[in-house]
């Protein structure tokens, strides 16, 4: 009995994934969603608002206009499970200072769900169950950016953009090629920091191809829940989030830095401020260090309308906290998402590693 529940729910899961390749030519309010999950645990740490402090390697990803503060060649790199450790997300960055006033980065994010039982053709044709018939196939999604940032003649002020390379796989169903572009602007004023970082400026194009003959293998693996064709083009909607950070110092030992980010999108969701034109959602963080080596960190974001099982209206959010620390060029961080589990999200813990390259030198 154990195995067929097994098997149901992975059949479950295989419609979902199938399901998801149905895809219209029109915009859609969530497309690409592996993009947005952030990187670096430093930033899950503080609810991911950092648009306006980030100032290093994982600045390809969260505004490259912050790629010109660095001052030497940084790598990092990120894991993360998700779902009880079903989807695993990685990530790895590279950036370097080309000059002075410029530099350049590239990153690459794969989300992915591995060896996914495949049990559309369980039952034969006398309706028997064949555990010999069930096959294995994986999902994963790919995002390469590519990314570039330059100090502009007003001091303070410096530009970015990515260009990103967007690759997605469904077994051997469908698969799909997309492209877009982000541009970022930070502002550095003393203490203060602004942050713009505006995602899919020109939206973000995939174009989808479907294995016809691997999709009629499925249509009728549950009578009268058959799914039709799906389009293959698929567009994704800018996205626009907004930044502002200080940084405190006591006694020269101990500092503080906190940000408040405003994420927008342009469809009506379930964001805490949602309208026909957009919705936004606020995002809190928080970090307290001690001598540039230890850190503690705290966030809170994804603020949304959620409807209770009883119909009453509440409003969710994600709390985060996070530990950090850094030595000779070395920095390692951990966060824990989702504390108290007070929003829809399930908790994970993420994991990263930056280095510097001094450090080989």
């Amino acid at each position: 009995m154990r195995k067929i529940a097994r098997l149901k729910k992975n059949l479950i899961l295989l419609f979902f994934l199938t399901a998801s390749i149905a895809y219209s030519q029109t915009t859609r309010k969530y497309s690409n969603e592996f993009m947005n999950i952030g990187v670096d645990a430093a930033a899950f740490g503080m609810a991911n608002a950092v648009v306006a402090s980030s100032a290093d390697v994982n600045s390809g990803y969260w505004n490259p206009a912050g790629l010109v503060a660095l001052e030497d060649n940084q790598l990092a790199l990120m894991h993360a499970s998700y779902f009880a450790n079903i989807a695993n997300y990685d990530y790895a960055g590279f950036a370097m200072p080309l000059d002075d006033q410029s530099a350049v980065g590239l990153s690459v994010i794969r989300f992915g769900v591995d060896d996914i039982l495949n049990t559309t053709q369980l039952i034969d044709e006398q309706g028997q169950i064949d555990y010999n018939r069930i096959s294995l196939f994986s999902t994963a999604d790919y995002g390469v950016t590519f990314s570039y940032a330059r100090e502009l003649p007003l001091d303070g002020l410096n530009i970015g953009v990515n260009a990103k390379v967007i690759r997605r796989i469904i077994g051997d169903f469908a698969n799909s090629w997309g492209f877009g572009l982000d541009a970022g602007l930070q502002f550095n004023s003393g203490d203060w920091k602004f942050g713009l970082m505006a995602r899919d400026i020109t939206t973000t194009f995939n174009a989808w191809s479907i294995d016809e003959d691997e999709f009629a293998s499925i249509q009728q693996a549950v009578e009268g829940q058959n799914q039709e064709l799906p389009e293959t083009t698929e567009i994704t909607i800018p996205k626009l989030q907004l930044g502002v950070s200080r940084e405190f110092i006591f006694h020269y030992d101990y500092s503080l830095l906190a940000e408040v980010d405003f994420n927008f999108r342009f469809a009506e969701t379930n964001d805490v401020v949602s309208s026909s034109f957009a919705s936004m959602t606020p995002a809190v963080g928080l970090q307290f260090g001690y001598i540039d080596m230890v850190f503690v960190r705290a966030g809170m974001g994804n603020f949304q309308n959620s409807l209770g099982l009883d119909g009453t209206e509440n409003v969710s959010f994600q709390p985060n906290i996070g530990v950090g620390f850094k030595y000779k060029g070395i920095q390692v961080d951990y966060a824990l998402t989702d504390i108290g589990d007070q929003s829809a999200a399930l908790y994970s813990n993420v994991f990263s590693l930056k280095l510097d390259w001094s450090l080989f030198r």
